[in-house]
């Protein structure tokens, strides 16, 4: 076995094991409720040992939500990825619509059942929105990049944290009602693609 196939192979099995301590975390926390659920039982129903656990995740609440590290990167790169005559606004809107449409393509019952557990427990709700911050950046640079602006430029740290506000809005929308989360989400970035324009460039 090359190299290459060996690293793939690695990568895989992080990624199968990820996702069964995700499965199971979401699993146990719909049938016992967060308090009632540790580690160890997360551990023991993806068949692996607590120690592994935390080479994952740093607590069960964290395996709930089940945070991809990979999501900003590729977030930036949709948004990088769009057509050029879309504004940034309207390219950030089309590139979290695709990562959303992803995710439900993935695994549409998982994802739903952990929204209604997040739903359920308001502690998960906080941390779900605290947690966003390494993808912010991400998409604030990738903004940057399309738009020809330093990261620390006003324009895309203002349409990342507004993204991020609208993404918030929509989940704290969908938490008390029955729409479905990602027309909530298109929605509110419509809202920011009407509104903010792509910045004058700057010579």
């Amino acid at each position: 076995m090359t190299t290459q196939a060996a690293e793939g192979l690695r990568d895989r099995k992080k990624r199968q094991t990820r996702a069964a301590l995700g499965r199971a975390a979401v699993r146990l926390v719909a049938e016992h409720g967060l308090d009632h659920v540790t580690v160890e039982d997360i551990s023991a129903a993806a068949d692996v040992s607590p120690r592994t656990f935390f080479n994952y995740f740093g607590s069960k609440e964290d395996a709930v939500l089940g945070p991809d590290p990979d999501a900003g990167p590729r977030i930036r790169a949709r948004v990088l990825a769009q057509p050029p005559n879309l504004s940034a606004a309207a390219a950030v809107r089309e590139a979290l619509s695709a990562e959303v449409a992803a995710e439900l393509a993935d695994d549409r019952e998982l994802w739903s059942q952990r929204m209604r557990v997040v739903q359920q427990h308001p502690v998960l709700l906080a941390r779900l929105f605290s947690g966003g911050e390494a993808l912010e950046r991400e998409l604030v640079a990738g903004i940057a990049e399309r738009v020809g602006l330093p990261a620390d430029d006003t324009y895309p740290l203002l349409l990342g944290a507004a993204t991020g506000a609208a993404f918030r809005v929509a989940v704290a929308r969908w938490a008390s009602t029955a729409a479905p989360l990602h027309e909530l989400l298109a929605e509110t970035l419509d809202l920011i693609a009407a509104g903010l324009a792509d910045p004058p460039r700057r010579s």
